[in-house]
């Protein structure tokens, strides 16, 4: 405790002393005065190959490209000049970007897998908003290797997100999951690089006779530059739509979209805990149909889906009393998965599509089919998802339907108001169902600040009361400052079984108050101070503090890509019951109140070796927790990548002392961007596990192509299971 104060007090004098001796460097544009371009249409597009200077179809294109620096110089000109072409035929949509540098041969690029994250890399990024909602759009991006980058975003990005690919899932705002068929080339030349895409107009969706919202990023790693179009104020990013220019000159009709992704599987499993472990071998076939009603607005049809080439989970350790969370991975889910997110992502989730197909332990329901249809008409988005399970008789799971339906109407100024309706309904059994009704909506008041909030009931074949949930949250975001207050409630009886409750049963006042402090001295090696204060409190509905959190930090970012974050926790954990934290060590009733000191630090991220190390000490439980977690990174090239990491948990308790630990590796070769050979090992000495998942893939269009998997699971050092799997999926496209 007494390490923790000390630190508390080193950040306040810390901060004192900033705000005393720094000037601080202006945050905001004028964000009236947003940049316009032109897409000018040609009867014939250009040949991809990334060549930009001299391609006659180029060459009779005015560039634009004047780009600013929100980091490090908030407000400067880029440091190198950028020049952007907009073209499109009937079908097409063509960009072209030239990313002059004056030191080509020191470009910044790191993985060539498909939608890797561009980062820390030398990098071009763009996002176009096709409905001009200023909320929802899709993002491509690439680098000098010509990589594939896309992602949708929804309600200008703001939700839980993990920035991997699909391997590691996403929950809501942005989806990095969404595959798109379209092309991209990239060339490195003495004056830079260059690179063009051509995305079929199919393959988005977007509202004819409407100008669309437009923004770019570039990643300039020499010197840490991140600069856009339109430039955002300190604390936003590309996702801020309606920050974003304006492109026009657009006359689209529809192109038509109807594709068919046919997959074949095979599969061989042993399973060590049968009686008599022996090989067997299954066979699968099936798909998916994808048909654009209209140019916004999609009907996707599945048949017997797998999603074998998908990541296993990464092992967790549960040491409090409340359900961990495992982020949907599965393809077919993630795609619009941000249009059905009501609720509180990763807290109260009201659809939590990890329900549907995978059982209460973990265990494998087949999909027998499905179908969803989601999009936008006019200003309403709208969705509809309905699928089949199939029984599983040893683990006593009957068939299943699940049904999702979903309608937001969005106004102006950041406003809308919208309603969901979730049902499961056991196919053997009428007394057998589920239902979750809520209304959600969100209010803008002007650029700076936003009211938000859901109110939601449950019903179902079971006798309960309070089956309700609700949340009210105000956020503001402007001038350095990011500032927001929040209650969630959620009643004794509140059942949502086809979402997730991260705990039941509570009440949650929360708050946040963080301060971007950007130094003008352009000299100064500090980028930026981020000194911030949060709470959140749950209390059980007779008035008992079931948790407390309240922490005091500042993170230190150094404009060499170096960050810190010093910090103190202080906590309160409350218990009416016993509960074993870990085996054979009981916690006993009571209140917990205890200090932690905090301290992260991570290096830039674009350098060849990089670590993170988080290092978490202090009370727990009457006692006292270490909690240190270290990652590294690594790449060969843009060849190589090798990720370790190891966390390690020490409690000292009254009832007993333990470590808990979870070691992970992830290692990637890639023979080309779409030819790769991926390996994941993890153990976890909780559950005394070591699990192997070596992943061979050949991708074509959109993600599909040929994978081959191979699964290895010891428990306690003896063999618990194994499979091979090899599937093959295509994607035809009957409309050209």
């Amino acid at each position: 405790m007494r390490v923790a104060y000390v630190l508390f007090v080193i950040l306040c004098v810390f901060c004192n002393t900033t705000y005393l001796y720094c000037q601080v460097a202006e945050s905001t544009y004028d964000t009236a005065d947003r940049p316009v371009a032109r897409a000018i249409p040609v009867k014939k597009g250009p040949v991809i190959d990334g060549e930009v200077m001299d391609d006659e179809i180029w060459k009779e294109i005015t560039p634009f490209g004047n780009l600013y620096q929100v980091q490090p110089n908030f407000g400067n000109p880029a440091s190198e000049k950028t020049e952007i072409r907009i073209a499109y035929t009937d079908e097409i949509f063509y960009l072209s970007v030239i990313c002059y540098d004056a030191q080509p041969d020191k470009l910044v690029v790191s993985d060539p897998r498909r939608d890797a994250n561009l980062d820390n890399t030398d990098a071009f990024i763009f996002i176009l908003d096709t409905y001009k909602d200023g909320q929802n759009g899709f993002v491509f991006g690439t680098n000098s290797l010509g990589i594939e980058y896309d992602a949708q975003v929804d309600n200008e990005g703001q939700g839980n997100r993990n920035v991997n690919r699909q391997q590691s899932g996403t929950i809501g705002g942005f989806n990095l999951n969404w595959d798109a068929s379209y092309t991209v080339k990239a060339q490195v030349k003495e004056y830079g690089w260059s690179a063009e895409f051509a995305i079929p107009l199919r393959t988005i969706r977007f509202q004819a006779g409407k100008d669309w919202g437009i923004n770019f990023r570039r990643n300039i790693r020499k010197t840490n530059e991140i600069v856009y179009w339109a430039p955002m104020p300190i604390g936003f990013t590309l996702y801020r739509l309606s920050l974003a220019g304006t492109l026009t000159g657009l006359e689209l009709r529809s192109p038509g979209n109807l594709k068919i992704i046919p997959y074949v599987l095979g599969r061989l499993d042993k399973d060590y805990t049968s009686s008599e472990p022996k090989n067997e071998f299954t066979p699968e076939i099936g798909g998916d149909i994808k048909y654009s009603i209209t140019p916004s607005l999609t009907l996707d049809l599945t048949y017997n889906t797998d999603f074998a080439q998908v990541e296993v989970d990464d092992q967790q350790v549960n040491l409090d009393r409340f359900n961990l969370f495992f982020p949907e991975k599965r393809p077919f889910f993630l795609e619009n998965a941000g249009l059905f997110t009501v609720g509180s992502p990763g807290e109260v989730d009201l659809f939590f599509s990890r329900r549907i197909g995978i059982g209460d332990d973990g265990n494998i329901v087949p999909i027998i089919g499905g179908a969803r249809v989601s999009g936008k008409l006019n200003r309403t988005n709208v969705g509809l998802l309905t699928m089949f399970t199939d029984d599983v008789e040893q683990e006593g799971i009957e068939k299943n339907n699940f049904t999702v339906a979903r309608v937001n109407y969005e106004f102006k100024g950041r406003t809308a108001l919208g309603a969901i309706f979730v049902n499961r309904s056991g196919l053997e059994s009428s007394d057998d169902y589920n239902r979750t009704y809520s209304i959600d909506g969100k209010f803008g008041l002007g650029k700076k600040a936003r009211l938000s909030g859901f109110y939601s009931q449950t019903s179902g074949s079971y006798d309960t009361i309070n089956e309700h949930a609700f949340k009210l949250q105000a956020d503001y975001n402007w001038d350095n400052w990011e500032m927001r207050a929040a209650y969630t409630e959620v009643g004794q009886g509140f059942n949502p079984e086809v979402g997730f409750l991260l705990r039941s049963a509570f009440r949650k006042p929360e708050g946040l108050v963080l301060y971007h402090l950007r130094p003008k001295n352009e000299n100064s090696k500090i980028l930026e101070l981020r000194p911030h204060v949060s709470y959140r409190g749950y209390w059980d509905f007779d008035g008992f503090q079931e948790t407390g959190f309240l922490h005091i930090d500042n993170h230190w970012a150094f404009k060499s890509g170096t960050e810190i974050h010093t910090g103190i926790n202080l906590t309160t954990e409350g218990l009416l019951e016993p509960f074993e934290i870990y085996e054979g060590v009981i916690v006993e009733p009571g209140t917990y109140k205890h200090a932690e000191g905090q301290l992260v630090f991570f290096t830039n991220g674009s350098k060849p070796v990089s670590v993170n190390i988080r290092s978490v000490f202090g009370g727990s439980f009457g006692g006292t927790r270490y909690l240190n977690t270290a990652d590294m990174q690594f790449r060969a090239g843009e060849k190589f990548n090798a990720n370790l990491s190891y966390q390690y948990n020490k409690f000292e308790l009254p009832g007993g002392d333990f470590t808990a630990n979870v070691f992970q590796t992830r290692l990637t070769y890639a023979f080309k961007s779409n030819i790769l050979i991926q390996g994941l090992v993890q153990n976890n000495t909780v559950n005394k596990l070591w699990a192997f998942n070596f992943r061979f893939s050949w991708l074509q269009r959109a993600n599909t192509g040929l994978f081959v998997v191979y699964n290895h699971n010891l428990e306690n050092n003896d063999p618990l299971n194994n499979s091979i799997i090899v599937k093959y999926t295509r994607m035809f496209d009957l409309v050209k």
